[in-house]
């Protein structure tokens, strides 16, 4: 299993965990799991963060 699902995965038990119950259950396990995703691809190198937040370096 790659890096990203496993932070997807992971993601999205703690949603289910921290919410557990009725549809807020739902919004928090698919933000959460959003979250996951996103922390899964910068730890493999797929999502470059500092293209996101970085400075403008044309002029």
């Amino acid at each position: 299993m790659s890096t990203t699902r496993w932070c997807l995965t992971i993601g999205l038990v703690l949603g289910i965990v921290l919410a557990f119950g009725g549809w807020w259950a739902l919004v928090s396990a698919i933000v959460l799991g959003f979250i996951g995703l996103v922390v899964g691809r910068v730890a493999e190198g797929k999502l470059d963060m500092a293209a996101l937040f970085g400075k403008a370096t044309s002029r």
